[in-house]
């Protein structure tokens, strides 16, 4: 009999998750959505290193259940994100013993590589005070701007396009901790290391400029010109480029034409080397200083059409251009 995909590719994640030492014992839990209010789902008191097909249960986000097996006592959870996310596909929830511990005594973790942070950006944790989470509102807010998140005292929980996706965000969690444990070591520092260099947050004071409006472009443009930092990362790494911006649900588009940092042009247009396109929420929350583009974009929540790889010389002066896009917020 050829088990169910959505089943295997649960008992596949559970096992590479146990050989990686990212689930012990019969903690965590793991999710697949099977078209749409419906969701399969680990069984209480099951183990993600030895998962059967028996031990996966099929349930709705009402809390339905169908055929036989008790879901986790995490099926709340899963059925909330599944609702306020529709095009998420895949939860993992898993106990991890260095984030854990990490954030035992921390409430944000900024990594310390480059890969890191343009996969998890800044992790935020939640308070939890019960085995079994029973209020859901805090989870759903840390996930609109980040695709991983934990939960202090419990757990980490990761969402995305597939049980892979979020497996990569987990893995990637628990590496970044384990490298900030040992970078004190070696710097005999038992202080939380991680800064927060960006530009100030309380943009309250700020005009406020209609989203993708001539006005917000203008003002966009008026920053990277008038920029001294930007400038000079643009001219040590010979920014020249053309990017566009584009809204997906009304495709209206902005190319914004680089030489070396300085923006010299702008068209309506997205005929450019690199094009960034979002949903209007993404990119309010890009200018609310909430999600940061880099992160959206490996995250799924943006897409850029162009070489990545070509990109990522310019991760310093375009890291300062997010900087700058966000002194122009949104009403």
């Amino acid at each position: 009999m050829i088990m169910n995909r959505a089943k295997k590719e649960i008992i596949d994640i559970g096992k590479l998750l146990w050989e990686k030492d990212l689930a012990s014992g019969l903690n965590g839990n793991i999710s697949v959505r099977a078209g749409k209010d419906k969701y399969f789902i680990t069984g209480r008191g099951t183990c993600l290193g030895r998962l059967e097909e028996t031990d996966i249960v099929l349930t709705d986000i009402d809390g339905k259940v169908y055929g036989k097996g008790q879901p986790s006592s995490e099926k709340t959870l899963h059925s909330a994100i599944y609702k306020h996310f529709p095009d998420i596909k895949a939860i993992i929830h898993t106990h991890l013993t260095y984030a854990n511990g990490y954030f035992y005594v921390n409430n944000t973790l900024t990594p310390s590589t480059f890969e890191s942070r343009l996969y998890l950006g800044e992790i935020v944790c939640v308070e939890q005070f019960t085995p079994t989470v029973t209020d859901v509102a805090p989870v759903i807010e840390a996930l609109k701007k980040n695709n991983i998140m934990v939960l202090k005292n419990h757990g980490a929980l990761a969402m995305g396009k597939n049980l892979f996706d979020c497996f990569l965000l987990t893995q990637c969690l628990e590496e970044s901790v384990k490298m900030d444990a040992v970078s004190r070591i070696y710097s005999k520092d038992t202080g939380n290391k991680t800064q927060d260099t960006r530009l100030e947050k309380d943009a309250s004071a700020k005009k406020k400029f209609k989203l993708f409006s001539k006005e917000q472009i203008d003002e966009i443009v008026r920053l990277v010109n008038s920029d001294e930092q930007l400038k000079k990362l643009g001219e040590s790494t010979n920014m020249t480029m053309q990017l566009a911006v584009k809204l997906d649900e009304t495709a209206q588009s902005y190319c914004f034409d680089f030489d070396k940092g300085r923006i010299k042009n702008v068209s309506n247009s997205d005929h450019a080397e690199f094009v960034v396109s979002a949903p209007e929420k993404v990119w309010r929350a890009v200018f609310a200083r909430e999600i940061d583009p880099f992160v959206a974009t490996t995250q799924k929540k943006m897409v850029l059409k162009g070489d990545f790889a070509k990109i990522s010389k310019w991760y310093a002066p375009c890291s300062r251009l997010f900087e700058l896009w966000q002194q122009a917020p949104v009403e």
